[in-house]
């Protein structure tokens, strides 16, 4: 069985739809330039109210990144 190690990166994703669909945006640009991801953590979730409605969900996620061996 191998060790890895891994480095971690901090993402923020936005939507309009949701807070998931927040981390999905950021994980799905992320995954264009970026080899290896491997897990995430949420650590911040945050919203924009207009008109007393939410319009918009922000949300900071670590990645992990599995390095190359």
């Amino acid at each position: 069985m191998n060790d890895h190690v891994y480095k971690q990166i901090e993402l923020t994703g936005s939507s309009t739809v949701s807070s998931d669909d927040a981390i999905r945006c950021a994980i799905a640009r992320a995954s264009k330039t970026l080899r290896h991801l491997h897990w995430f953590e949420v650590t911040e979730t945050r919203g924009m109210i207009e008109n007393d409605q939410i319009t918009r969900w922000q949300v900071t996620i670590k990645v992990g990144l599995r390095i190359d061996e």
